[in-house]
């Protein structure tokens, strides 16, 4: 089990564990009263210590958030490029959506959507526009050519697409709320 916490980890026998690759004086932890191990979604582990009764192991885990290397394995470029949770975010804004409906659709915290986005219309990937009291993003020409030059993965970004397949096209100007009118009358 101690091989697989991380590739420095393993079980040295005579009670003694290896945490690092490091050359480091060995800890006694002959008074230790309780080793814990703590899974953390993180690309390394590192240890903890209360001396001298309480010792921690805190290693990466391997689940649902840990890199499978699927991104690798792929050709999905901007993934890559841009890192797979705002690529989705991205092909997600073939039309206008807002925060909420895109962290309802990706599973990602509100935070961390509206960081994504932030991002994204500072590259100019994407604009946005307040409707009502939420705000709508859409991706721009840009973000258009970057979303169609990734592989196209189905599953939920087809899902979440308009049943219609209708599309929002244009600028930030041409965008109207539901239900009013522009200046030049059409709605």
């Amino acid at each position: 089990m101690f091989d697989t916490l991380s590739p420095y980890s393993s079980w040295l026998g005579d009670g003694r564990l290896q945490i690092n690759g490091y050359e480091l004086p060995d800890r006694d932890l002959s008074q230790a009263r309780k080793l814990d191990f703590v899974p953390v979604h993180s690309y390394t582990g590192w240890d903890m210590l209360e001396r001298p009764h309480r010792y921690a192991l805190v290693y990466p885990v391997s689940g649902a958030l840990a890199d499978t290397g699927s991104t690798r394995a792929g050709a999905d470029g901007l993934a890559r490029l841009i890192g797979p949770n705002r690529a989705r975010v991205l092909r997600l804004l073939g039309e206008p959506r807002s925060t909420t409906q895109l962290a309802s659709l990706t599973g990602l915290p509100l935070g961390a959507v509206g960081n994504h986005l932030r991002v994204l219309l500072e590259a100019g990937a994407v604009l946005r526009r307040r409707a009502g009291r939420e705000v709508l993003y859409w991706r721009t020409a840009l973000g258009d050519a970057l979303a169609a030059s990734a592989p196209d993965l189905g599953g939920d970004e087809a899902a979440a697409s308009s049943p219609t397949g209708a599309r929002h096209e244009g600028t930030d100007d041409d965008f109207v709320e539901p239900g009013r009118r522009r200046e030049d009358g059409r709605t």
